[in-house]
């Protein structure tokens, strides 16, 4: 499930009072949803660090809390990577100068945070070696990864992060989003709630994944026959070939990212259903009120939570290497049918 930034951080603020922070922690959602935010919020907490800001004014209006650039908070017990190399890649050298650090002792028991943004830019020695640490963390010891693409890292580094997706950032009507909502409701009124207006629901969406994919693989085509036309006189074939499995590799992430917005779209989609059941305002999706509210009625709370649980669940499985077709279609099924 996904939640604003506010929300994550007093899901796991509770967590930590309780004594039950995870060492790990995998922040994803678009750019411009929050994860840096958050990640600064987050050293903060761990290590007592006050936040200005916060509670109401004399007039009772909420003061907001003001919270440092990322960066701000580097230290020596706090580490940020990013992409630096002119591959816009994290190396290896750079993880295990993060490792060197995490396995010193802290003074005064603070917390030693690693923080990693685009950790999909690891590259695969990085991403091994990281791995390591994951699996044996030092004492006291917070490792944060912020990624808006999280399905281009191994499946041993998800396993091992509790993941929090956010929501926000890039407008979820923008790059087709609004379309996909207008046949998202268009399949709705034909029916809800039964396998047939689940399959209806389905075909809308695939048939968007299907556009992205098209996108996607034109857009590498077009840039290999670019390098080839510019290159072939001047280098060997062997060349050539790596470059065709690179863009092959570029339209599938490309897919990837264009599919995880339409499942935010998806998301939202849903969760406005529930904010109507529940007379919640905030509504991602305002116009679509009207078509909407009468599903909202029918269905009960507990059903729709359901609904949500089982479409986050067929999120989870298309980060793994299911077979997309038919994840996708019992994911409705059970989502929707």
């Amino acid at each position: 499930m996904a939640y604003t930034s506010d929300r994550a951080f007093e899901l796991i603020a509770a967590a930590n009072e309780r004594g039950r922070l995870a060492h790990a922690f995998l922040i994803s959602g678009a750019v411009g949803c929050g994860k840096e935010s958050l990640a600064a919020r987050l050293i903060q907490l761990v290590n007592n660090s006050p936040q200005s800001g916060g509670g109401f004014d004399l007039f009772g209006e909420p003061v907001p809390v003001t919270v440092p650039a990322l960066d701000e908070l580097e230290s020596g017990w706090v580490r940020v990577l990013r992409p630096r190399m002119k591959s816009r890649r994290i190396g290896v050298d750079e993880i295990r100068d993060l490792e060197h650090t995490l396995h010193l002792a802290a003074p005064g028991g603070a917390c030693k945070v690693g923080v990693i943004v685009e950790a999909d830019r690891m590259n695969d020695q990085a991403a091994n070696a990281f791995l390591k640490t994951l699996e044996e963390p030092p004492q006291r010891t917070l490792l944060l990864l912020l990624s808006a693409n999280p399905q281009r890292l191994l499946p041993t580094i998800l396993s091992r992060c509790v993941r929090i997706q956010l929501l926000g950032g890039r407008p979820l009507l923008a790059e087709g989003g609004a379309e996909l909502v207008a046949a998202l409701n268009l399949a709705a009124t034909r029916g809800f709630g039964t396998p047939i207006a689940a399959l209806h629901l389905k075909a809308a969406f695939v048939s968007f994944l299907a556009q992205r994919r098209e996108a996607a693989e034109a857009a590498a085509s077009a840039a290999e026959k670019e390098e080839i036309a510019a290159y072939r006189e001047a280098t060997d074939g062997s060349w050539l070939k790596e470059r065709k499995v690179f863009h092959e590799a570029a339209a599938q992430a490309e897919y990837l990212d264009s599919r995880g917005r339409l499942f935010d779209v998806l998301m939202a989609w849903m969760a406005d259903l529930l904010r109507l059941k529940t007379r919640a305002g905030g509504l991602d999706f305002p116009d679509s009120a009207p078509k909407l509210r009468p599903i909202a009625e029918a269905e009960s709370e507990s059903r729709l939570l359901l609904r949500m649980e089982a479409l986050d669940a067929l999120r989870r499985t298309l980060d793994t290497n299911a077979f997309e077709p038919l994840a996708i279609e019992v994911g409705f099924l059970k989502a929707f049918g």
